[in-house]
């Protein structure tokens, strides 16, 4: 029976979609999913996303092209292949943003998407230990561990480093005060972790009316004569090609590298893109692929005279100790993320005295290897690891395809540190972590400083660093904009593409301004949104 929509992609908000909408019997959906089952062990295992990091079976393992501004390197974008998406491969820091964040994308022209109006969505997704409150919920179908009190140790004393520097705490990134350093929450429930593969997809499997197809990859999209969107052309498992159509239309849901390239091998985007890649136009829409925003990653590494993970970590008998502890009580280090402490400041050049820095505080510090082969393991030493991300880069790259073979990596250009603000914000990051490190709750525990050394603080050799280490901390998202202006955005307020009727886009390409911090819990609550959108306009 023919569906009344196509959803393509199952990840975050893809998941979401399909349970929402199949809420409604008479509502048939397809779901097709390019990557396969997340049953595995290791995506329920919060710890088990070392796993995935260089594994293409379930990683899409992007790589920008080279960057001018990074020593001409490219930069690593892993994005999920499997069911849940990048959400079954993340470290699960469970993050909304700041108001400004929402607030500029109502600014922008897309009402009902301010920092007031997303607050419902955000609260109704958790199952929040905390119970009910302004913030919280105890009824979501997201289970949430406040990892404070289960931390490291060592998290302790970044919190207390943070007082010693006159900087401000904060007991809850997702409560009332968003600035300060704090523990953070993380999308895991009794020690699994909570992807909307698992909260959503499901329990809506069961369904009669949910139709669920894995190891399709789509290739275009169907339009027809008068340029609606009518289905999808696919590539099944086994090789061979076929069309499928939807009643009521198609939504795009696999993420800011994937629908701007389906979008463009369809025929749809910059003319002049388009034609140089060999695609003929259907629909000119010059911001697709435009806009391309995330949040870069640098990372400061030290020497501890105390125990961290590490010590834990990195010998095969201290595995085997958390790995029998995460079996037998689903506790231990193992049912965490690593990403475990840190906060959101303000630097000197924060505007409207908003928060313009994250940070990291990982008690383990782990080097990336530039084998792909290789484990992600531990330093051989007591170590931790502070990193810092500008939260709202100024900075917009790209993402196109490079010719007519849908099988082919997109081009991504990331552009980090194209504005002079991006670059004096981000060498400001790189002066707070001395300064916390410096505070005598962290000193006392600091052998050395391993990498970049107290020997680079000045401007330019810090920038000189950056440019030479700096990676992608896997937030990519705006390429498909919301906005009302078809010149300069991809969809409208309602996700619906401008000018291709039957069409939505919903997943982190549509946000207009990246959110300040980590971005799968703005994508599970705009797939929560967008699905009562969908309910509404029939």
């Amino acid at each position: 029976m023919t569906p009344d929509y196509i959803i393509v992609g199952a990840g975050s908000a893809g998941s979401i979609l399909a349970a929402r909408l199949t809420e409604d019997p008479a509502t048939r959906v397809l779901l097709l999913e390019a990557g396969g089952s997340d049953r595995s062990f290791w995506f329920q295992m919060p710890a088990g996303y070392v796993r995935s990091y260089f594994n293409p079976a379930v990683n899409w393992m992007f790589d920008s092209e080279p960057e001018p501004a990074m020593a001409g390197r490219r930069i690593y974008c892993p994005r999920g292949k499997v069911l849940g998406g990048s959400g079954s491969i993340n470290a699960m820091i469970w993050v909304r943003g700041q108001r400004r964040d929402f607030d500029d994308w109502r600014d922008a022209g897309n009402p009902g998407w301010g920092f007031d109006d997303a607050q419902p969505w955000f609260r109704g997704l958790e199952r929040h230990p905390a119970g009910d409150s302004d913030w919280h919920s105890a009824a979501g179908p997201v289970g949430i561990t406040p990892m404070r009190g289960q931390t490291h140790p060592i998290c302790d004393r970044i919190l207390t480093a943070a007082a010693e520097a006159q900087l401000p705490l904060t007991q809850d990134f997702n409560g009332a005060q968003f600035e300060g350093a704090g523990i953070y929450e993380a999308n895991i429930a009794r020690g699994r972790r909570q992807s909307s593969a698992r909260t959503h997809l499901r329990p809506a499997l069961g369904g009669p009316n949910l139709a669920l197809r894995t190891g399709v990859r789509v290739l275009r999209l169907r339009l027809d004569d008068t340029g609606r969107a009518t289905g999808v052309d696919l590539r099944a498992p086994d090789g061979g090609v076929e069309g499928v159509t939807a009643r009521r239309g198609v939504i795009l849901c696999a993420g800011a590298v994937g629908w701007p390239a389906l979008l463009q091998l369809s025929g749809i985007g910059a003319p002049g893109a388009l034609q140089a890649a060999g695609v003929a136009v259907r629909h000119a829409l010059p911001a697709v692929g435009q806009n391309l925003q995330d949040h870069l990653c640098a990372s400061f590494y030290y020497r501890a005279t105390v125990p961290t993970l590490n010590n834990q970590l990195r010998p095969w008998w201290g595995q085997l100790w958390a790995g029998l502890r995460y079996v037998l009580t689903r506790s231990g280090p193992l049912a965490l993320s690593v990403n475990q402490a840190g906060g959101f400041f303000r630097s000197p050049l924060a505007a409207d005295g908003a928060p313009d820095l994250q940070l990291y505080f990982n008690p383990l510090s782990c080097r990336i290897p530039q084998d792909r082969r290789a484990r992600l393991l531990p330093e051989p030493y007591p170590g931790f690891l502070m990193a810092y991300s500008p939260c709202r880069p100024e900075s917009r790259g790209s993402m196109t395809i490079t010719g007519p073979d849908a099988l082919a990596a997109p081009a991504i250009r990331l552009n980090y540190l194209a504005t002079e603000r991006d670059r004096a914000v981000a060498v400001e990051g790189a002066r707070l972590i001395p300064r916390l490190v410096e505070a005598p709750a962290l000193q006392a525990i600091t052998a050395a400083e391993v990498s970049p050394g107290p020997e680079c603080r000045e401007s330019e050799a810090l920038l000189d660093h950056l440019r030479q280490t700096v990676g992608s901390i896997y937030h990519l998202c705006g390429t498909c904009a919301m906005g009302p202006d078809p010149a300069r955005a991809v969809v409208d307020a309602r996700l619906r593409v401008h000018g291709v009727p039957g069409l939505r886009v919903v997943d982190a390409s549509v946000f207009p301004n990246i959110t300040s911090g980590n971005i799968n819990a703005p994508v599970m609550m705009l797939a929560e949104r967008a699905a009562a959108l969908i309910r509404q306009d029939g």
